[in-house]
């Protein structure tokens, strides 16, 4: 019996229904986790040309879209055992995001990996690679 792929990250249809609008408004869209003072649990959603992905940041997977969904290599040692699902709220969250002016905010919910799930993961890709 072959395994089936598990995935690091996956988005609720509220969220996914957002997520529609802000690239049918702004083009191709990417979030970020950095997990820094100004965002916390918020992933931040900023268009592919404003945003330079760092070397050592993690490609957790991939939204709707093609829609790239990153983390700071500190965040990814903290969350490496986590899935994390994209969900909206209503509430302004870090101005920086997209969806602020709509005054809702992703935020991320989590739950810890199973063991057959982390033996089913690929190698995580880094923005190290994205330039090779």
């Amino acid at each position: 019996m072959q395994q089936s792929r598990t995935h690091r990250v996956a988005i609720t249809e509220k969220a996914r229904t957002v997520l529609r609008q802000l690239i049918e408004c702004h083009g191709a869209v990417l979030f970020h986790h950095s997990g820094g003072w100004c965002d916390g649990s918020s992933p931040m959603c900023l268009p592919v040309r404003e945003f330079r992905v760092g070397s050592a940041d993690v490609l957790l997977g991939y939204l709707p879209w093609h829609t790239e969904f990153w983390m700071s290599a500190e965040q990814y040692e903290v969350w490496k055992h986590t899935h994390i699902t994209v969900d909206v709220v209503s509430g302004r969250g870090s101005h920086f995001s997209l969806e602020a002016p709509e005054n809702v905010r992703f935020l991320i919910r989590s739950r810890l990996l199973t063991d057959e799930e982390v033996a089913t993961l690929p190698p995580p890709r880094t923005g190290a690679d994205r330039m090779t």
